[in-house]
């Protein structure tokens, strides 16, 4: 089971879209796979689940435990402000520490609107995993300017080919991971 990280609570989020596409791509390799997705946290876990009041937030409890159960991780990243988004690093804030991460392995995703395909949000989430003991996946996509990437139609797709072949390609090393 390959846990699937929606990294933003924005609604109607790309990321949320590339998750399902990667879980696609997992699916069509017999990997199973689930999605968080961070637009799902509860409205107050900032202040109701992180520090002193960890472990007090059934909703956000929840997450917590499926964190914890997972052993590989894709985190789908949008880039916000040069970086990744806050509600991110609250939500990695609000889970176990060291334990959630430890010796776990991950794959990352990122994407933006603009040239750099959020490079600088996944160097800066990599020191992170990597101060929490994970072990991330050298091969990081940047899917740079992905609304201009995207296909017309009934059903998401991305019309960039290189793009898919990089999310397929990462699918199979994180699998073998």
């Amino acid at each position: 089971m390959i846990t699937i990280v929606s990294s933003t609570n924005r609604n109607d989020a790309v990321s949320y879209q590339i998750s399902l596409l990667y879980q696609r791509i997992l699916a069509e390799r017999d990997v199973a796979s689930e999605i968080i997705n961070l637009n799902d946290l509860p409205d107050d876990f900032t202040v109701s689940a992180l520090y002193e009041n960890s472990g007090k937030n059934e909703a956000f409890n929840a997450f917590r435990a499926q964190m914890k159960a997972a052993q590989k991780y894709v985190f789908i990243v949008p880039e916000y402000n040069g970086s990744f988004p806050g509600v991110l690093k609250a939500f990695i804030d609000g889970l176990e520490y060291p334990h959630t991460f430890t010796n776990k392995k991950c794959a990352l995703v990122g994407l933006s609107s603009g040239v750099q395909g959020a490079g600088l949000a996944l160097s800066h989430l990599t020191d992170i995993f990597n101060y929490c003991g994970m072990h991330v996946l050298a091969l990081k996509p940047k899917l740079a300017r992905i609304e201009a990437n995207l296909s017309d139609g009934e059903s998401f797709e991305i019309a960039n080919k290189l793009y898919m072949e990089l999310l397929e390609q990462q699918a199979d090393l994180l699998i073998g991971f």
